[in-house]
């Protein structure tokens, strides 16, 4: 088979260049919103520490197939041939996995992993295939196959394995993949890779992937409320409350999020000087910020379903610690690319913490009405707060 001209394929990332998500990105992220589906009926049938584990190491197995897709398609062009025929068999299989996902730790564990391990080791073969000798990318990609062949040795051991143990085996690989980016991809003979000239990348288009998922996983919030009130037979006026909450509670998400991040990471990516490791960091941060919707999205649903339950460990977890955990995750964001520290996000933690004594005493309708008002109070602060982060962020930026 002859190789594709390198200059065909790549993606150009000189300043000025037009960053647009092509339809081919956008066909993608369709299987990442069945993941995401997936894994939230998941966790709502699997609630216990036990199914809340699982449901994490699923979570950031998928997000980094997700990524390390992203990436790919952040230094080379997919409306072109090769690539778009490379991420239509990552769809395939991806499809596989997905199907796969409810079962992962019972019947479906060997599936799942083999789907997992081809994708991640097959995308890095076919780049190496496409790219060779010849470019500066080939040696990163060379350490990334490393990695990944030893992380995909734990994820398919794991698969022959009782669940218990599938679940320590599929950590570790988990972890091994996370850990070997933090050390830029360290391999013995090959060294690091150089995040200032490897991991040049257009800083725009993978802030607008990003915000693409985020928009993905609240379309989930909506749909699971949605589902559930449709399935309901007898719409009470508590589960009516409860489904108009939910929805407003993911709208008030949405604002929080949005509404600073459109221009500020956007300029503060394109202003660093190592947009290569501000963007891994990005991404790490992302990771947790939608773990910690998805995680809001099957409370809501819990919500709907029983507006009058008592309040347990676990629904306080669902109901109240998810939501300090993702205005964490917006805090960090906006530091690491802005430099910038919202009050308005720690007090509005703190008021979360408060809450927790008392929500034993409420039920669970009643605790996602108080949660509700403290994330609107957030985002109508920061709506018509007169202080936005223009200059002082732009400064901070560009010293990075």
């Amino acid at each position: 088979m002859k190789k594709p001209s390198l200059q065909h394929i790549m993606r150009s990332q000189q300043e000025g260049t037009e960053a647009v998500v092509s339809y081919t990105e956008l066909l993608f992220d369709l299987i990442t919103v069945f993941a995401v589906t997936q894994l939230s009926h998941y966790l709502l049938h699997h609630l216990n520490l036990t199914g809340l584990i699982q449901s994490a190491v699923l979570w950031f197995g998928i997000w980094l197939l997700w990524q390390h897709t992203v990436w790919m398609t952040n230094w080379f062009n997919a409306d072109t041939r090769p690539i778009r025929l490379l991420v239509v068999a990552i769809m395939v299989i991806s499809l596989f996995m997905t199907s796969a996902l409810p079962e992962a730790f019972s019947d479906k564990g060997i599936l799942f992993a083999c789907c997992y391990v081809a994708i991640q080791v097959g995308r890095t073969l076919a780049v190496l295939f496409m790219v060779g000798n010849g470019h500066l990318i080939s040696n990163n990609y060379k350490r990334i196959l490393f990695w990944m062949s030893i992380s995909g040795i734990f994820w398919l051991a794991g698969a022959f394995v009782s669940p218990s143990l599938r679940l320590f085996f599929w950590l570790a690989g988990v972890l091994i993949d996370y850990l070997s980016a933090m050390i830029r991809f360290y391999t013995p003979g090959l060294g690091y890779s150089h995040s200032m000239k490897e991991w040049t990348i257009n800083g725009e288009l993978l802030l607008e992937r990003c915000k693409l998922f985020v928009i993905i996983a609240f379309g989930e919030t909506v749909l699971m409320t949605g589902v559930t009130l449709s399935g309901t037979a007898i719409w009470s006026f508590q589960k009516v409350v409860a489904g108009l909450v939910s929805f407003l509670g993911s709208v008030a998400m949405w604002w929080i999020y949005f509404e600073i991040s459109n221009t500020v990471t956007t300029s503060s990516i394109k202003k660093s000087k190592n947009p290569g490791s501000l963007g891994l960091t990005y991404n790490a941060i992302h990771v947790i910020l939608i773990g910690a919707i998805i995680l809001c999205a099957v409370g809501d649903e819990m919500v709907v379903k029983e507006p009058e339950g008592t309040m347990n460990s676990m629904s306080l977890f669902l109901l109240v610690t998810s939501p300090v955990i993702y205005i964490a995750a917006n805090m960090m964001l906006h530091w690491v690319t802005c430099r910038t520290f919202f009050r308005s996000h720690l007090i509005a933690i703190v008021m979360l913490f408060v809450l927790i004594p008392f929500s034993f005493m409420l039920d669970n309708l009643l605790t996602n009405v108080c949660v509700l008002i403290v994330l609107f109070g957030v985002a109508v602060y920061e709506a018509f707060s007169a202080k936005k982060p223009s200059l002082a962020h732009e400064e901070a930026s560009s010293q990075e």
